[in-house]
């Protein structure tokens, strides 16, 4: 039950993220670089005086890799998120996901059962019904970029699974990844916008729904299969496609429904999937 209840928390704060960044971004109160930094900066301040009130600073540990990927996936998120409704956004995000760490599975040997992979084919099969070309279909440009976002995640995530020391990874990621940002920023010279509100926003996005967020994750996904941890981040796009309605007033059309219909059809067939897997060798003992 605790597990299960820690995961929840994990995938909600995921979600608001996605509605966070919305809107800040939709109601113009930040532009996307300066959110990103803020965002970054809130999850290194938080983990860090945690660290520091827990006597725990060398236990911070340095990955240039990991904060390159998290780098680029906020910051191809805040982009994306111009353009892209909350919904729409989370959806592709976390179908890029699912994209890199079942394929990272099979390439490292992870076999899938017929069941599963049914389930995954769904899911997918979801996402893909959302970029089809149409009246709804999310413009293409932001829509690629939400993708680059969700590949960085979804190497992050996989990277995360032979963590051990997941607060002091995390907070390492977040403190070397803003200079990588600033640098970003200045190459780019975009002009500098933000107000009281995207200030607020960007440091619950990163502090809260973030910095903490992501040590839970870095925890949690060292017990999950590649398969599973991925395909339960898909149930992320119905958090936020809610969020959306209730924050934003993005009511999802009939398509967004049917696709998220699917995506959540997949997920359920997937977890089946690994109860029964786990189960087996339980009746086998027998």
């Amino acid at each position: 039950m605790k597990k299960l209840l820690l995961v929840l928390f994990v995938l909600t704060a995921f979600a608001a993220n996605s509605i966070l960044c919305r809107i800040a971004l939709k109601n113009g109160h930040a532009d996307p670089e300066t959110f990103s930094m803020l965002r970054l900066l809130g999850g290194a301040a938080v983990l860090f005086v945690w660290h520091l009130a827990r006597g725990r600073l060398k236990e911070i540990r340095w990955k240039i890799i990991d904060a390159l990927l998290l780098c680029a996936y906020v910051l191809f998120f805040s982009l994306a998120y111009v353009q892209l409704n909350t919904a729409t956004g989370a959806l592709l995000l976390f179908g890029a996901v699912q994209v890199c760490m079942i394929g990272w599975s099979v390439v490292k040997g992870e076999k899938l059962s017929g069941y599963k992979a049914c389930g995954i084919v769904i899911a997918v099969g979801g996402i893909i019904t959302l970029l089809l070309p149409g009246a709804t279909a999310p413009p293409l440009a932001a829509a690629i970029t939400m993708v680059a976002s969700g590949l960085a995640w979804g190497a992050y995530s996989l990277r995360g699974k032979n963590i051990q020391a997941a607060a002091g990874t995390t907070n390492g990621n977040f403190i070397l990844s803003l200079p990588v940002i600033l640098v970003v920023s200045l190459i780019r010279q975009a002009p500098v916008h933000i107000d009281a509100s995207g200030i607020i926003l960007a440091l619950l996005s990163g502090g809260l729904a973030s910095g903490v967020a992501y040590v839970l994750w870095y925890a949690l996904v060292g017990t999950l299969s590649s398969a599973t941890a991925s395909t339960l981040q898909l149930s992320v796009p119905c958090i936020a496609a809610a969020g959306g309605v209730l924050f934003l007033g993005e009511v999802p059309d009939l398509r967004m429904l049917l696709c998220t219909l699917a995506v959540l059809a997949g997920i359920a067939m997937v977890i089946a999937a690994d109860n029964k897997k786990r189960q087996q060798p339980e009746k086998n003992g027998l």
